[in-house]
């Protein structure tokens, strides 16, 4: 996800400025209608009018096979479980933008539990137009329904886990706004969307009775209290821990249809996504009216009417592409993961049941098991990862020896948005994101913009950023998931 979301702990890690200065460009990123421009003409070998219309880009780039081929050792181990696992202890012990739930205070002041609050939900400071077309003027009503005065002095910190995908919103509504009138595709008031089984802690009620303002380990937000069960705090922190286990390796899976349950019929599990097993059920035993044995049966939270926690029976089929563990991390794996979200509409905050750039690299490396902060202005600073740093002192030229020499799963970072390396083709890096459009120049220096909406791939060097600059000139981070 671009910058524009990023919201801090509290006791903030980024400069103030660097942050500022990130949510201006990304702002520029998100907008069909300025991101990747540039004057400086770059001519593609490939030329403007490929197959795909993009320069530099074939059928056959659209395939994994093609990058896994041109690797020296594609199945290589690039890190072992005991590497990834270190790797996620540092993201949660040093990266402020995380939140250990098992280490979340059980009682917070009124003051504390309020600045996380406000942290996220500020008046905006920008005009904000509904779908119609007309100015938002909703700003007070939203404020009334924060009832930040029923806070009690000391607020007891509850616990639930998501028991449905949902989204994370600025303000408790389900009312979607945009930046300009014409511009009805990215919402302003979305922030992310959980999973079923995320643990949250849950500190505030809305005025309406309809929201938990939740920290859950990636994010701090509003989201519907219907998609969240509330149990005690060793069952939704011991819900991740269980075992056996199986992991959604497919963009999504879904659970069988089922009329007896249907807190657990047809489930979304995006990829990721880790599921108790239960190995011990009985083979003849029938799971809400249906025999087992072509699914797996795992165990899902659900709500009861009275919003509490419960964990039900599901089938999860053996045709869905899952895996009985976390995926080896190798760079061909890396290859086929991001590739199995290509073409998937873009979708800002993990809106139209998708996800945005940072999202989707998130998904794919959460298919290994290892961790990466929400949002790319979180992402390309992290502490915990091999990270390679930029400044204005750095040239073209230095920027382009290092992009030569980047590796599948390498990390490309720009204000507001974030580029997983493919490969080098033909001497030049290619990249995978989740991406509005990118803009270039023809042959005879005349600007193009093309609007993808969409998980593409694109070579790296000929996408332009702003008027005088090319995104190479943009890269501020590269963080390299390897040692």
């Amino acid at each position: 996800m671009q910058a524009r979301a990023f919201r801090p702990h509290p006791s903030g890690f980024l400069p103030r400025l660097f942050v500022l200065a990130v949510l201006a460009v990304a702002m520029a990123v998100a907008n069909p209608a300025a991101a990747f421009e540039s004057p400086t003409p770059r001519p593609s070998a490939a030329g403007s009018d490929s197959g795909s219309g993009l320069p530099g880009v074939e059928a056959h780039h659209l395939d994994p096979a093609l990058w896994t081929r041109l690797l020296p050792q594609p199945d290589r181990e690039v890190l072992d479980r005991d590497a990834i696992e270190r790797i996620n202890e540092r993201l949660f012990a040093e990266d402020g933008s995380v939140h250990r739930l098992d280490a979340f205070p059980s009682r917070l002041a009124r003051d504390e539990a309020a600045k996380w609050i406000r942290e996220l939900s500020s008046p905006p400071e920008r005009v904000l137009y509904t779908a119609d077309g007309r100015t938002f003027d909703g700003i007070d009503t939203l404020e009334s329904n924060l009832a930040l005065e029923r806070l009690p002095a000391t607020v007891d910190v509850r616990h639930g886990l998501v028991v449905h995908r949902a989204d994370m919103r600025t303000w408790p509504t389900a009312t979607r706004v945009f930046g300009s009138p014409d511009d009805t595709d990215i919402d302003r008031f979305q922030e992310t969307a959980l999973f079923p089984g995320t643990p949250l802690a849950i500190l505030h009620e809305s005025r309406d009775g309809e929201w938990w303002f939740a920290v859950s380990p990636r994010y701090a937000a509003w989201i519907r209290k219907q998609h969240v069960a509330v149990g005690t705090r060793d069952e939704v922190l011991g819900y991740g821990r269980k075992a056996p286990y199986l992991v959604v390796t497919g963009a999504t899976a879904r659970t069988v249809y089922t009329p007896e349950v249907p807190q657990v019929s047809e489930l979304q599990l995006d990829m990721g996504v880790r599921i108790p097993l239960l190995a011990d059920w009985p083979a003849d035993r029938p799971v809400n009216g249906q025999h087992p044995y072509t699914a797996h049966v795992i165990e899902l939270p659900i709500r009861d009417d009275r919003g509490r926690l419960r964990f039900a029976p599901a089938l999860l089929p053996r045709n869905q592409d899952i895996a009985t563990d976390y995926l080896p991390l190798t760079q061909a794996n890396l290859l086929r993961q991001s590739f199995k979200f290509l073409g998937e509409r873009y979708g800002w905050g993990h809106s139209y049941n998708a996800r945005d750039c940072s999202g989707f690299v998130s998904e794919v490396y959460r298919s290994f098991g290892l961790q990466l902060p929400r949002n790319t202005s979180a992402q390309g600073v992290s502490p915990v990862y091999n990270t390679v740093r930029f400044d204005e002192d750095d040239d073209r030229e230095a920027r382009l020896a290092v992009l030569r020499t980047l590796q599948p799963g390498d990390l490309v970072y720009i204000p507001g948005h974030v580029m997983m390396v493919i490969g080098q083709y033909e001497g030049e890096p290619y990249v995978i994101h989740d991406v509005t459009g990118v803009s270039y120049r023809e042959p005879d220096g005349t600007l193009r913009r093309v609007q993808l909406n969409a998980v593409s791939v694109t070579p790296l060097e000929p996408l332009q950023a702003g008027e005088t600059a090319t995104i190479v000139d943009r890269i501020y981070s590269i963080q390299r998931i390897r040692p």
